[in-house]
């Protein structure tokens, strides 16, 4: 079966317009978290990951929302790094996001076609002239990590030769409302994995990743593949995860076996790490059912929040980033464990040997995405 590489990335975010800027801007512990009021007439300031700074503006002749621009910037800066044809009808692009052009209907424009999730991504496809159907991933909070899997299966099918994998999610008063009506946002900086964690801190950001079956031909190296991936559900609560953590323990199971992978060949793991009571707990107890209890592992929650559909694929940028590097990145905000089953939460910056990453992500609904990153020297 043929490998599946990452040829270029990117990410737009608070923390920066490259995929370069916001791993080293991670890497020098700076945080995109700052306080948003922004909805404060009806909802109390909260910390969120809020792109504040100067975004470049579209050509005058285009229109676009803010999502789709996000989205736009990001595919530019990841093609910059390639001679790939977007065109092309070897390319498919897939847009990852939970909510879209959700911040339309904020705005009155409830007719607008591209409050649509299809209408919002051939909006973003057709601007690189790509004019066949994009695909959607829209599956909570792990649509990132399973739009690339998506990609790569169908890379590996034949039927293409290189996916345009896009995440992107914006902070409207839709979401923030909605995660304030279950209770699950923290009013200071979250704490993944820590004793004192109070819930989750939303952001925005847009990432890409383009996946390649011959990054040579679009003038990539081979550097980082995705050697598999697992899905699961818990079918547990509309809402809550699962109370074992068996069913993340089992897509685990299925990531490794499709990547052909020990336990002990695992460096490190990107995990979803919310902060919210109940994420940690459970993840905590898939890890330790997986036999991961001693591998290293962070979240990255604390440095651009919750990102919603992008969250998959801004961590797995980041995450390859560091294993290009041989970094293990600490995670923000944690202090004291406060879940009840032993992990290995990373507490500072530090080299090791870093040959292969499990990234995993849960969300609503009870769903569950694994995959696993392996580096080639």
């Amino acid at each position: 079966m043929k490998d599946v590489w990452i040829a270029s990335d990117s990410i737009v975010s608070p923390l920066g317009f490259t995929a370069l800027e916001n791993y080293k801007n991670v890497t020098s512990g700076k945080s995109g978290l700052t306080i948003f009021t922004k909805f404060s007439e009806t909802s109390p300031a909260v910390h969120a990951g809020w792109i504040d700074r100067v975004i470049p503006t579209p050509p005058e002749q285009k229109t676009f929302t803010k999502f789709e621009w996000l989205s736009i910037l990001s595919v530019q800066d990841a093609l910059t790094h390639l001679v790939l044809d977007p065109a092309s009808a070897r390319t498919i692009f897939i847009l990852s996001t939970t909510k879209g052009n959700i911040e339309l209907l904020d705005q009155g424009l409830s007719q607008d076609n591209r409050v649509y999730l299809h209408a919002a991504a051939k909006t973003i496809a057709e601007h690189f002239g790509n004019h066949r159907h994009p695909l959607i991933v829209s599956n909570a909070c792990i649509s990132g990590v399973m739009a690339l899997l998506v990609g790569k299966r169908l890379l590996q099918s034949g039927k293409y030769d290189n996916a345009v994998v896009i995440g992107t999610d914006v902070l409207t008063r839709f979401v923030i409302s909605g995660f304030q009506s279950l209770q699950a946002i923290s009013q200071e900086p979250c704490r993944p994995f820590d004793v004192k964690r109070k819930g989750v801190n939303l952001g925005e950001a847009a990432a890409t990743i383009i996946l390649s079956t011959d990054p040579a031909s679009i003038g990539a190296e081979k550097k980082i593949r995705i050697t598999g991936g697992g899905l699961s559900n818990d079918a547990n609560h509309i809402s809550g995860p699962s109370r074992t953590g068996e069913e993340l323990a089992s897509a685990i199971g299925h990531a490794m076996r499709e990547a052909e992978i020990q336990k002990k060949d695992i460096d490190f793991i990107s995990a979803h790490g919310t902060a919210t009571l109940y994420n940690d707990e459970m993840e905590a107890k898939a890890f330790n059912l997986a036999g991961l209890e001693n591998v290293p592992l962070n979240s990255l929650k604390g440095y651009f929040g919750h990102t919603l559909g992008a969250a998959g694929i801004v961590e797995a940028v980041i995450s390859k980033h560091a294993m290009m590097e041989n970094a293990l990145i600490p995670t923000a905000g944690f202090e004291t464990l406060g879940v009840t089953r032993p992990v290995n939460v990373i507490k500072k910056f530090e080299h090791a040997k870093l040959v292969t990453c499990l990234k995993t992500a849960s969300g609503f609904g009870g769903c569950n995405a694994v995959m696993v990153l392996n580096k080639v020297n």
